[in-house]
Formats: structure tokens, C-alpha cells, sequence
């Protein structure tokens, strides 16, 4: 949907410095973009690569503000943020006309908002609660009781077990599983095998949620796994039963969080984390890929970068790995 760079301005909270009646249809990378594009750079060492691009106009930071460029631009103190920002403008969200396919499955019982538009081949289980302009994709499976709030977007073959409750504007992935049961078991000696534990509790999903593709988050064993609004959770994330995860947390790929850990608000986990059973990781922490959490640990720290297993401070992580190189080195 193109904008002039006047509308971008002011949508984005940027200063313009040129033309506002050029108009933008789309952004892009400073090495593919072309005319009617728009960029971005975050640093000035990148400015001369965005000038001599092709792109109608680039968002640059305050260090740009008095440098002279033929290309227009938008000043914002957050140019990255603010390209994001304008990325929403330009390819507003698709609005699916309300419709339920012939071949969904939609038990009498349930309630689906009449703005809502439901796919083939879905099935929704009694007592479910659909809200409004939500879009149910092919093949999904929406187990009894299951409450989804007002403008979510479910992609194909989901499943929501029952008892899930999902918050306003949430958007799940293709194949993600909600609220099946959690890895929990009971060693019976006498027979040598294992008796599983009771998962009867719920999974709690806040508003504003993003679940990435093939994710699986248990339900609670006994009560509730809770996952915070805003939170964004990368393709192939894990999260076991009981886990409690805050607010405006991010997790990338394949990330597992075992059973009754705790992650604050705004913390990020990098890729391929591990982290034990009962573990607590505090608001704001920080753990680098592949770090792992060691059971019954609390890790705090405000911004504090963590790294190994088990994992430490960054910078305590590498003074051990130097150590250790050295003494290699030593040792051939």
C-alpha cells in the first residue's frame, strides 16, 4: 500500500528532510532496493552505501541530520525502530472477508464471532470461544473450551488442546502445539516402569503473542503454564508444563525450557538455549545461544549478557576460555 514520505513522517514520528510527495511502496536492503523504496541505517559508516543506493529514501539517525544528500530522509532517533514502524504502514494485515468453509467441523455449542473467518477442514470442539475478526487457517484443530480473544491469526494445523485460553491479537505459526501435556512421570520401583503424573492444569497465552512455527508449549501439570504479554517466540521453541514466561520476552530457535522454570519480563534468550527444571532466570537477563541452565538455578542480572554451560557472565565466560587456550597452548 504506498504512502507519500509525508504520511511515513508522521506516522513513523520522523523529521523529513526533502520531497514529502514521493511515494513509497515498499521497504527494502540497501543492496537490492530499488526506486520507490525506502532503507535504512543505523550508523554513519553506512550512510555513503545507503546515498548511492537506489532507493527513493532512507530513515538514518540524528548523525545524518546535517549531512547533505540528494536523497530524501526521514530523522528519527530509533531509525531501525522506526523502519519497523513503517513496515506496518506499507503492508497493513490481510483482512479475510467472514466466511466458515463448508468442510469445517464447528460444534454446535461453540461461539465464533461472526467476523471470523474459519478455513477447511478445521475443527473446533464444544464450548469453544472464537473472538471477533480472528482467521482460523486449514486444518486446525480448536479443542473443547479453548477461549481465543478478538483479531488472532492462526496458521495452518495448529492444535490447541483443551482448557487453552489465548489473549487479543496473537498470531501462531503453522504446526505450533498448545497445551498438550507436559514430560511428567513417576518411577514405580515395584514394577520397574514409570506412572504418569497428573497434567490436568491450563495453558495461559497473553495478548499481543507471536509463536513461531513447530512450537510446543505444555499446559500445567497441576496448574497453569502462563506465557506473558508481548512475548515472541522463535520457530522450534519448547516450553515445558508449569513454566511461568513475563512479558516482552524473546526467545529465538529451539530453545527449551524445562518444567517450573520461571523467565522475567524482558529477558532474551539466544538460540538453542537449555534451561533446567526449576530453574529462575530474573527480568532482563540476557543468555547468549547455547548457554545452558543448570536445574534449581536463578540467574539475575539486568542486561548482564550470560554465556556456557553452566552458564556466567560474559565476560567471566571468556577470561575462562582464554585461560584455557593458553593453557592448550602450553601443553602441545
Amino acid at each position: 500500500m504506498p504512502q507519500t514520505l509525508k504520511a511515513l513522517a508522521e506516522f513513523t514520528a520522523s523529521r523529513l528532510i526533502g520531497d514529502g510527495k514521493i511515494e513509497i511502496g515498499k521497504v527494502a536492503s540497501i543492496a537490492h532496493a530499488q526506486p520507490g523504496d525506502l532503507v535504512f541505517v543505523e550508523s554513519e559508516r553506512n550512510l555513503e552505501d545507503a546515498n548511492n543506493c537506489h532507493a527513493s529514501a532512507v530513515i538514518v539517525g540524528e548523525f545524518a541530520a546535517e549531512i547533505t544528500t540528494r536523497k530524501a530522509l526521514l530523522v528519527n532517533q530509533h531509525p531501525r525502530l522506526a523502519f519497523a514502524t513503517a513496515a506496518t504502514l506499507l503492508y497493513p494485515p490481510k483482512n479475510y472477508a467472514p466466511a466458515i468453509h463448508p468442510s469445517a467441523i464447528i460444534d454446535p455449542s461453540a461461539t465464533i464471532g461472526p467476523t471470523t473467518s474459519i478455513d477447511a477442514h478445521t475443527v473446533i470442539e464444544a464450548n469453544a470461544v472464537i473472538g471477533e475478526r480472528c482467521y482460523i487457517s486449514a486444518g486446525c484443530d480448536i479443542g473443547e473450551g479453548v477461549v481465543i480473544g478478538d483479531d488472532c491469526n492462526i496458521y495452518p494445523r495448529v492444535v490447541i488442546y483443551p482448557g487453552t485460553t489465548i489473549g487479543r491479537r496473537v498470531i501462531i505459526h503453522a504446526g505450533a502445539v498448545l497445551g498438550s501435556d507436559g514430560f511428567g512421570f513417576v518411577r514405580d520401583e515395584k514394577f520397574g516402569r514409570y506412572v504418569k503424573f497428573p497434567q490436568v492444569g491450563r495453558l495461559v497465552i497473553g495478548d499481543y503473542v507471536e509463536i513461531g512455527a513447530n512450537c510446543t508449549i505444555d499446559r500445567g501439570a497441576l496448574d497453569e503454564t502462563v506465557i506473558g504479554p508481548g512475548t515472541k517466540l522463535d520457530n522450534l521453541v519448547h516450553v515445558g508444563h508449569n513454566c511461568s514466561v513475563g512479558a516482552n520476552v524473546v526467545i529465538a530457535a529451539q530453545t527449551g525450557i524445562s518444567g517450573s522454570s520461571s523467565v522475567g519480563d524482558d529477558c532474551v534468550l539466544g538460540g538453542q538455549v537449555g534451561i533446567g527444571d526449576h530453574a529462575a532466570i530474573e527480568p532482563g537477563a540476557i543468555l547468549g545461544g547455547q548457554s545452558g541452565v543448570l536445574p534449581n538455578k536463578t540467574i539475575r542480572g539486568k542486561g548482564v549478557v550470560f554465556w556456557g554451560t553452566p552458564v556466567k557472565p560474559v565476560r567471566e565466560y571468556l577470561k575462562e576460555l582464554a585461560v584455557l587456550s593458553r593453557l592448550t597452548r602450553k601443553g602441545e
